[in-house]
């Protein structure tokens, strides 16, 4: 599957696990979440990533439920 398929999202493995992983731009970073790798906040307005495991589909319950809004260096160091 393509990009597109995911939504704009790549699939990474990361900590023994597949991820389905998507670039948060700055312009588009309308909420503030609590990151979970550190525990701070990713501000309104900051360029993020989203991610979730890939053992569940795009776009099914689970998966929105299960995505994280992540500082992109937090991600980059996993």
């Amino acid at each position: 599957m393509t990009r597109l398929a995911y939504g704009g999202a790549r699939k990474e493995f990361v900590g023994g696990r597949e991820w389905f992983v998507r670039d948060i731009p700055a312009h588009r970073a309308e909420k503030a979440y609590r990151c979970p790798e550190c525990g701070t906040d990713v501000p309104v307005g900051q360029a993020h990533v989203v991610a979730w495991p890939a053992d569940h589909l795009f776009g099914d319950e689970v998966a929105v439920r299960d995505r994280r809004h992540i500082h992109a260096h937090c991600w980059r160091g996993r």
